[in-house]
């Protein structure tokens, strides 16, 4: 009944301590495990301060642990590194520099449990097939094709639940080339984790509808570019796993104790 945040972060200081002690406060959460790749180990004064924030903020019948996991080598499979010592089923994947109330956090929870083998999130993308080049070439769509067509195949981890066992998943299973490519290209590991939980349960993602509070600078999102590298990303995805595993959906899960609208 309960969940871990797994938290991406990079030189950051300032987000990570807002993040931490947003998050600390919701109430059904057991861990925090923050992603360090910088090539230096945290400072004695950011984990005190980070142990205090959690000390504090922890509800009383629930103390929240708070975990560096420290990684040599600087990639963004890291993020997706099994985590041998987990206690809870339930992954909820963040950037450091977003922020959801945990009553939507909370929500989004309760959807997961319903679909605990699929990935529920906030931030929807989709696929296209590229009708220029042909039927086995594809698209990668940002949030603008999903807003006017309502569609999407995607729910990108910088916001969204999965079942750890899809980390040892990508740990052991996925293909050493792509996870080359990532750490090469520094991009898409967001999508490879949509391929792998597709391609395990042939089934779509579940978007869910909350509130989002950005936190920090713009960022690669926003560089010139960035929707053609994703979209060499999906390619190279579909020929590594031979076929296209991603499912469009239509469907968004919103609380109904919160929309005037259904």
């Amino acid at each position: 009944g309960r969940y871990s945040i797994l938290i991406n972060t990079w030189k950051r200081y300032d987000l990570l301590k807002k993040s931490i002690s947003h998050y600390t406060s919701c109430p059904r959460l057991d861990s925090i495990h923050i992603v360090w790749s910088e090539p230096d180990p945290p400072s004695d004064s950011l984990k005190r301060y980070l142990n205090h924030v959690v000390r504090s903020n922890s509800r009383k019948d629930q103390q929240v642990e708070l975990v560096f996991d420290i990684n040599k080598e600087d990639s963004l499979n890291n993020r997706f590194k099994e985590i041998k010592d987990l206690k809870t089923d339930a992954v909820f994947s963040i950037d450091d520099d977003v922020i959801f109330p945990c009553t939507s956090v909370e929500f989004a929870f309760t959807v997961w449990q319903s679909a605990s083998d699929t990935m529920v999130g906030y931030v929807p993308r989709m696929h296209w097939v590229d009708q220029k080049k042909g039927e086995n070439k594809y698209k990668y769509g940002g949030w603008w094709s999903v807003w006017w067509t309502g569609t999407y195949s995607m729910v990108l981890s910088k916001a969204a639940f999965f079942h750890k066992k899809y980390l040892k998943l990508y740990t052991d299973e996925m293909p050493a080339s792509l996870k080359e490519y990532i750490t090469k290209n520094r991009n898409c590991e967001d999508i490879a984790m949509s391929f792998l939980v597709a391609n395990a349960t042939d089934a779509p993602p579940i978007w869910v509808k909350g509130k989002i509070f950005e936190i920090g600078s713009t960022g690669i999102s926003s560089l010139g570019g960035h929707s053609e590298r994703r979209t060499e990303c999906v390619n190279k995805f579909v020929d590594e796993f031979g076929r296209m595993p991603l499912v469009p959906t239509v469907m968004k899960a919103v609380d109904s104790r919160y929309s005037w609208f259904w």
